[in-house]
C-alpha cells in the first residue's frame, strides 16, 4: 500500500530576507541548493473579499512555505489547498466562516479535488483553525473540508455546522473523478467536530484508495449521520476518540483489514455504538472500547455485520458495554461467509442479550 508518487521534501530553514539573500549568496558559492521556505501571512478584514485574499497568498506561494491565516475571515469560495504547503491560523481560534448565501461545497479543499485530478494531490499540513460551514445561513451548502492528498496532516482543527460532512477524506474529485492511484498514510488527530448535517468525520472510498491512516484523539458530537464512518478502514487506526449524541453509528468502519478500533468512547447513538464488516484476509483487532447509552435509540451496542468474502478473523476482547435497559451488547454475524472470532474480558450489563451470534460463527476466549 504505497503511494508511486512520493516527492522529496526540503529543509526549511529561514527567519528573515536578511537569512534569505546570505543564503542565495552562499548556495551561489557552493553550488545548487535547495530553496529557503517562507512563511506567508493572509490577513483577512472580515468581508466577502477575504478567500481571495488566501488564495493570492497560496497561490503566490512556493513549496514547502507556511501560509498563516490572520482572521476573522468571511469565505465565499472554496479556498484550494495546493500541495506541499502548510496550513495554519495565527491561532487555533482563527475563524473562517462561510458566507451566508455562499452554499460552497466545501470551505476549504484539496487541490487534487478541485481539479479533478486523477491522482491524489500533495502533502499538506492543516492545523489550528476554527471552520464554521454556518448551515443556517447556507441550505445547499456542502461539506467543511474535503482533503484528496495523501501523506498530509490534519490537526487541532474545530469543525462546525457543516450542511453534509464535517471532514471528508475522499477519492472522488468535485465531478466524481476517482484516484487511479493510492492516498495512503496519513493522520487525523485532534479535532473536535459538532452539528454536521450528515457525518462528522467521513472516509469515503468508493475504490481501494484511502488506506493506512490514523484517526485518532478527536472529539465528534451530534452528527445527524454517524459520528465517524469509513468506507474502507483497510489499515487504520481508530483510537482514543469521543463521539456522542449522533443520529446514525457512533463508529461505522468497513471492510476491516489489519485494522485497529480501539480505546474509543462511544456514547448516545441511534444505529450501532460501533459497527463493522470484515475483509477475508488480515486480521483485525477491536480492543478497550467504552459503548454507552444515556438517552440515544440503538439498541446494538457493538457489531460486526458481516464478512465481505472468505474467512473474516477479528479479536474483540477488553470491551465495556453500559446500555439502558434493552438491545444487545454484542453481535456477531458472518453475512453468509466465515468468521471467527476471539472474544474475551468484554464487560457487558444493561442490555437484554449481553452475546448474539450467529449460525457457523465461531466464536472462542482465544489462548
Amino acid at each position: 500500500m504505497t503511494n508511486p508518487r512520493r516527492a522529496g521534501r526540503r529543509v526549511l530553514t529561514v527567519t528573515s530576507l536578511v537569512v534569505i539573500a546570505a543564503g542565495a549568496v552562499a548556495a551561489t558559492l557552493a553550488g545548487a541548493g535547495p530553496a529557503a521556505a517562507a512563511r506567508v501571512t493572509a490577513t483577512c478584514a472580515n468581508n466577502n473579499g477575504d478567500a481571495a485574499v488566501i488564495q493570492a497568498a497560496i497561490d503566490g506561494s512556493a513549496a514547502g512555505d507556511e501560509i498563516v491565516i490572520d482572521g476573522p475571515c468571511t469565505i465565499v469560495s472554496t479556498v484550494i489547498l495546493r500541495g506541499n504547503r502548510a496550513y495554519r491560523g495565527d491561532s487555533p481560534s482563527t475563524l473562517l466562516r462561510e458566507g451566508n448565501g455562499s452554499n460552497l461545497a466545501a470551505v476549504l479543499a484539496s487541490d487534487s479535488w478541485i481539479n479533478n485530478d486523477a491522482f491524489a494531490g500533495e502533502p499538506i499540513s492543516l492545523r489550528g483553525l476554527t471552520i464554521d460551514a454556518n448551515a443556517a445561513n447556507n441550505p445547499t451548502g456542502g461539506d467543511a473540508v474535503v482533503i484528496r492528498s495523501w501523506r498530509s496532516t490534519v490537526e487541532g482543527l474545530n469543525i462546525r455546522n457543516a450542511r453534509a460532512h464535517g471532514l471528508r477524506v475522499t477519492n472522488t474529485s468535485r465531478n466524481g473523478t476517482t484516484l487511479t492511484n493510492t492516498m495512503v498514510n496519513g493522520s487525523i488527530r485532534g479535532l473536535f467536530v459538532e452539528n454536521s448535517g450528515q457525518h462528522g468525520i467521513y472516509v469515503q472510498d468508493t475504490g481501494n484508495s484511502v488506506t493506512d491512516w490514523n484517526l485518532t484523539e478527536s472529539w465528534v458530537a451530534a452528527s445527524g449521520g454517524d459520528a465517524i464512518k469509513l468506507d474502507n478502514s483497510a489499515g487504520w487506526t481508530v483510537e482514543r476518540n469521543h463521539v456522542y449524541g449522533v443520529g446514525g453509528s457512533g463508529i461505522n468502519a468497513s471492510r476491516l483489514f489489519a485494522t485497529s478500533v480501539s480505546d474509543n468512547y462511544v456514547e448516545d447513538f441511534v444505529t450501532n455504538g460501533i459497527g463493522v464488516t470484515v475483509q477475508g484476509d488480515a486480521a483485525s483487532t477491536v480492543v478497550g472500547n467504552r459503548v454507552f447509552q444515556f438517552s440515544g435509540a440503538g439498541t446494538t451496542y457493538l457489531a460486526i455485520k458481516q464478512v465481505n468474502y472468505g474467512t473474516g478473523h477479528v479479536a474483540v476482547t477488553g470491551n465495556v458495554v453500559r446500555g439502558n435497559g434493552s438491545g444487545v451488547g454484542l453481535s456477531y454475524q458472518r453475512g453468509g461467509n466465515q468468521l471467527t472470532v476471539v472474544s474475551s474480558g468484554n464487560a457487558v450489563s444493561g442490555v437484554t442479550s449481553p452475546l448474539l451470534f450467529g449460525t457457523g460463527v465461531n466464536v472462542s476466549a482465544g489462548l
